[in-house]
């Protein structure tokens, strides 16, 4: 059973989130304020972390960074859950290692895709660290010269590669959803697979250093 840490602040919220997942069959951990979810972190291990951005003691992008220092939680998977929806709150919570990034008041279904795709990733990701390598986001050349993409295909492939939506991408190198999702569609097609969750298997691999399982030329 995969356990599940939320860091809120507000009761109410926490309880429903805590119960929502519980019911799917998660084992929920819960904090009242960063700092003591910090602790939680540290005493629990989860394998996956929800947390608010504004609270008391610690507020949630120092929450992670704190738990990003630790190569215990580098890869573990980190989910803001915020009432702001600002572009530059999600750059900002995306570019210090968030792996997602949802509004409140969050949906059951909203919260359990992105639950699910976060901890499918980790397990992947995983399975790659686990083989002797990890993959290197800032080495756009090797996704270029792996499946024959320009520059801003590479781009966005390697934020695919960790997970992020076409939604966050868009705010990340600040362009339209649409041409996020053109950039892909080119990106699969360079790759010759079909879906995101095949491309980022093999974006993956080739950030690994590794030869890409299948694709294109």
């Amino acid at each position: 059973m995969k356990t599940i840490l939320v860091i809120e602040d507000q009761p109410a919220m926490r309880k429903n989130i805590s119960f929502i997942l519980e019911m799917e069959g998660f084992r929920v951990c819960a904090a009242a304020n960063g700092r003591e979810g910090v602790e939680t972190a540290r005493r629990e291990r989860p394998d996956l972390i929800i947390c608010d951005v504004m609270m008391p003691e610690m507020d949630g992008h120092e929450v992670l960074r704190t738990l990003r220092e630790d190569p215990a939680f580098t890869l573990t998977p980190f989910v803001f859950l915020t009432a702001k929806s600002a572009r530059e709150d999600v750059r900002l919570g995306m570019n210090i290692g968030a792996d997602d990034y949802l509004s409140k008041p969050v949906v059951h279904d909203e919260l359990m895709s992105a639950v699910r795709a976060r901890l499918d990733r980790s397990t992947s990701l995983h399975g790659v660290v686990n083989r002797g390598s990890q993959p290197d986001f800032e080495r756009l050349d090797l996704l270029q010269s792996a499946f024959g993409l320009t520059h801003r295909e590479a781009e966005v492939l390697t934020w695919l590669a960790q997970g992020k939506s076409n939604s966050t991408i868009g705010v990340l190198l600040e362009m339209s959803e649409r041409t996020v999702k053109h950039h892909a569609s080119q990106c699969f097609a360079k790759m010759g697979c079909e879906n995101r969750s095949s491309a980022t298997l093999m974006a993956i691999e080739a950030l690994s250093g590794r030869c890409p399982m299948g694709g294109g030329s």
